[in-house]
């Protein structure tokens, strides 16, 4: 498939020929299909629509302040603007108090980036309505030399401190790309081409440094650095390495200055003693800038810098996909019970390992993708109430606003509960929470070498796209992961010859099938001649397995899902919202812990796992059961 997909791109205004190349870029394994070309069905569907009528379709309405702050027209920031009050306690804050000036910017953007996703992906006629008023106001703030941004004349790309410069423009032009994919409106691309080139502009490649700003706490700097996603995007579109050859500039130049956000600078990651100790939602956003800088050019030394960041990580995340974010990673590895996730986490880290696996095409990255989301993320969401956790731990005990009861002595906990807003803490968790599941979705199927359709994660779905310039739609009819059986009805009016490859997991112990296939690298290749009405039939057969983590607790699982004891609790309301939106707290009735035992005698029934267990209040032998961790509240997952 060319990387320019519409022949009218042809007609916009690139700076440079978009079909310039640059020789030392690393090629990648996969092309990824324009946004909307992969569409929700069954459960998942319906889960994102119960989202739109929730809070993510609402958050405008719980915290009008925040998501209609005029931040990017007549609200932008300049040399008198005051620091802004965000409803949040800020005791105990150490990361300063520049951040509240551009923070708005973060909410607002990244809450519109997953409320556009969501409502293309389902179709919402008013939802699209919506954001075409919101896609139509932002192309008014665009200034005549290209610029959109928080920043007045005086201010914009002119910082020796902290700032939101990159970083308000990131979360914004990711929203606007999506759109241009569904809506492919001229004027519209015209505006980002503009919006981008005013950055390369203003920071000259390799003869400016965007990220110097000073020595003190630098968060919005440091987010910036995920510009990458915005220049690898353009990328995807155009095929012009223009835009890889800027994000490898970025993170050359990130590297080079100081940052309080440090653990992706490439000294420190060649460096054998350090271990990681930042922001836990910087260090796994930042994977992705460092992916794309060693794609952009075949540096060994980065290559060998990305296998080291990514093992690392692995060191600080929960078998369930928890990676460390309470909210610093401190040099800890994952731990149960002891070390808490915070949902902005666990959609970075999913996205990172996402182009992880579109670049490098290695099974396992995208094995990681599928553990987030169905295990820690749904693990994180309210499963009665629309709203979710900021912070979460895989044994969670309690969720009364501390982690499992520990008491923090700077500063009053209050993250370990369920809210449609988290407006407290920061309203940064609930419009990722809205953000994870389109991006999800976008990457479960890719395309590789004009013909091959790559079914990568395996979710229910409806896919449609052209081949040999004739359409073609693949719905994917699947309960996964609470079941493991596909059907793949093909719909193939014009006959176009494919191939087909969907992705074997590792914990697949044999696969049921009438049809012929071969392996390529953990896929399942279907190449034969596709009928205008076909379909393909699998099931992956598997068993449970005892999964042993870095601290010897024992985890239950079978296929794609851990599993969990549930504990009864009493649900206590907090702060109301509007109708039926509260914050929810929760107090276990049971005071229970069990301990493994090898004679475990765990068996497989009806979508729940049976084991023995040490109740450790009173050493008795029991019998419990254990259900998905992804439909727990109150749960105890390792033994």
């Amino acid at each position: 498939m060319k990387k320019i997909f519409l022949a009218s791109l042809l007609l916009f205004s690139f700076s440079v020929n978009s079909q310039e190349k640059n020789p030392n870029k690393v090629v990648e394994k996969y092309q990824i299909l324009p946004f909307g070309s992969i569409k929700p069905s069954g459960w998942l569907k319906v889960q994102m629509q119960k989202d739109v009528d929730g809070f993510v379709g609402n958050l405008d309405k719980l915290v009008p302040e925040l998501i209609n702050d005029p931040i990017y027209s007549s609200g932008r920031l300049h040399k008198n603007s005051k620091l802004k009050d965000l409803g949040n306690n800020k005791e105990g804050d150490t990361e300063g108090s520049e951040q509240y000036k551009w923070w708005n910017s973060e909410t607002q953007s990244n809450w519109w980036d997953g409320y556009i996703r969501n409502v293309i992906l389902l179709n919402d006629k008013k939802g699209l309505e919506k954001v075409d008023n919101y896609i139509q106001r932002i192309l008014k703030t665009q200034d005549k030399d290209g610029y959109i941004g928080i920043y007045d004349k005086e201010l914009r790309y002119n910082f020796n401190s902290e700032n939101g410069e990159l970083w308000s423009k990131t979360t914004m032009y990711r929203g606007m790309l999506a759109y241009y994919e569904h809506s492919k409106d001229a004027k519209l691309w015209n505006a980002i081409v503009r919006a981008v080139d005013n950055v390369m502009i203003n920071y000259p490649i390799n003869n400016s440094s965007p990220y110097s700003s000073g020595k003190e706490f630098n968060g919005g700097v440091s987010h910036g650095l995920t510009f990458t996603d915005v220049l690898d995007k353009m990328y995807q579109i155009t095929g012009d390495t223009k835009y890889t050859d800027y994000a490898l500039f970025l993170y050359r130049d990130f590297c080079k200055t100081y940052q309080s956000e440090k653990d992706v600078q490439l000294e420190n990651i060649l460096n054998p003693n350090y271990k990681l100790q930042s922001h836990g939602v910087h260090t796994y956003e930042q994977l992705r800038p460092l992916i794309v800088a060693a794609y952009a050019s075949n540096d060994v030394e980065l290559q060998k810098a990305l296998q080291i960041y990514i093992e690392r990580i692995e060191k600080s995340t929960t078998l369930t996909g928890g990676a460390i974010g309470d909210e610093w990673i401190a040099q800890r590895t994952a731990n149960a019970t002891h070390t808490g996730y915070e949902y902005c986490s666990l959609h970075e880290l999913l996205d990172s390992y996402t182009v992880l696996f579109q670049k490098q095409g290695t099974s396992k990255s995208a094995e990681m993708v599928e553990n987030i989301f169905y295990n820690a993320a749904q693990g994180s969401r309210n499963p009665d109430h629309s709203c979710i956790a900021y912070l979460k731990t895989d044994n969670s005990f309690g969720m009364d606003g501390t982690k499992n009861g520990e008491v923090e002595t700077n500063r009053k906990q209050t993250r370990y509960k369920y809210s449609p807003a988290h407006q407290d803490v920061a309203v940064c968790c609930n419009p990722n929470a809205g953000r994870i599941t389109p991006y999800f979705i976008e990457k479960s199927w890719l395309i590789e070498n004009d013909n091959v359709l790559v079914n990568v994660l395996l979710t229910p779905n409806i896919l449609e796209t052209k081949i040999q310039n004739q359409l073609v739609k693949i719905e994917t009819i699947t309960e996964y992961p609470y079941q493991n059986k596909f059907i793949y009805k093909i719909s193939n009016p014009k006959y176009a010859q494919f191939i087909i490859k969907i992705r074997k997991p590792s914990w697949a112990t044999k696969v049921l099938t009438n049809e012929s296939y071969t392996i390529d690298n953990e896929f399942l290749v279907f190449d034969r001649k596709i009928g205008k009405e076909d379909k393909i039939q699998i099931e992956f057969l598997t068993e449970i397995q005892i999964k042993e983590d870095a601290n010897k607790e024992k985890y239950f699982s079978y296929g794609p899902l851990f599993y969990a004891k549930s504990f009864e609790s009493i649900e206590q309301k907090g702060k109301s919202y509007l109708t039926n939106f509260d914050d929810l707290f929760y107090v276990s009735k049971d005071k229970s812990s069990y301990q493994f035992i090898i004679d475990n005698q765990a068996k497989y029934e009806n979508g729940k796992i049976e084991i023995k267990a040490k109740n450790k209040s009173n050493n008795q032998i029991e019998t419990i059961q254990l259900v998905p961790f992804g439909k727990t509240i109150l749960r105890q997952v390792s033994f």
